[in-house]
């Protein structure tokens, strides 16, 4: 059974920073690479976004509005993916979640780590 557990929430003072890690476990060799693997997030009371996404080649893409402050990264060889969030404003407490496309074209996805920038 394919699991993503992410860890780095919790609360952050206006201003901070966060690191946020998914890794990929459990899996076959049917869905690894997991290409692309990324971050969405769920802000309350409103739909699931994108954040950034990253293939293993290392191509990103990012949520226009989130350009600058925050970086996506991974480390192929142990199915993790990182999300560097700077600048944390309070519009940017959310519920984030991992995603990740096996090989075999499913989408996976963790259970969610809570991020509240608050003073």
């Amino acid at each position: 059974q394919v699991q993503l557990v992410e860890s780095g929430g919790g609360l952050v003072q206006p201003g901070g920073s966060l690191r946020l890690s998914c890794t990929a476990s459990g899996a076959s060799g049917i869905i690894f690479p997991m290409n692309p693997m990324g971050w969405y997030r769920q802000c309350l009371g409103l739909e699931r976004e994108l954040v950034a996404q990253i293939t293993s080649g290392g191509r990103t893409n990012y949520a226009e509005s989130l350009k600058g402050r925050f970086t996506i990264s991974r480390e192929n060889a142990n199915n993790t993916v990182y999300l560097q969030m700077n600048g944390l404003k309070p519009d940017d407490t959310a519920v984030y979640s991992c995603w990740a496309r096996g090989m075999n074209g499913r989408d996976y996805w963790g259970k969610g780590t809570l991020v509240t920038v608050s003073s």
